[in-house]
């Protein structure tokens, strides 16, 4: 079982800068991949970044250049550093992590088993 716990986020204006950070209470943080999905009022959660075990990292196009995710497997954590922030990133943020095997890093949300809380993001124009 893998409990994650998600701080950061708040209100920011718009090329501004927030960061996302999700501590996960695991045994065997390096077989885990990690990802940051987002969910907007009245949209589904969808992909933001993801990172492999081994480092490899992801990310959609509307994010690409300005988010970057990273992960301390000696601190069992996994971050999100969000610039140039845009008013459509507007979202509640959640972190989510799977037990893999080799590389294979999850971009679906049904794919992964473990989600933090969720956190809310919003960034004004």
């Amino acid at each position: 079982q893998v409990q994650l716990v998600q701080s950061g986020g708040g209100l920011v204006q718009a090329g501004g800068s927030l960061s996302l950070d999700c501590a996960a209470s695991a045994r065997a943080f390096n077989r885990l991949a990690l990802a940051w999905f987002r969910q907007a009022p009245g949209r589904e959660r969808e992909f933001v970044s993801a990172i492999s075990r081994g480092g490899s990292t992801f990310y959609a196009d509307s994010v690409k250049g300005r988010f970057t995710i990273s992960r301390n497997n000696a601190k069992a954590t996994v971050a999100l550093q969000m610039n140039s922030l845009k008013p459509e990133d507007t979202a509640v943020y959640y972190c989510a992590a799977k037990s893999v095997i080799l590389s294979y890093t999850p971009r679906q949300v049904l794919e992964y088993d473990y989600w933090g809380q969720g956190t809310q993001v919003t960034v004004s124009s």
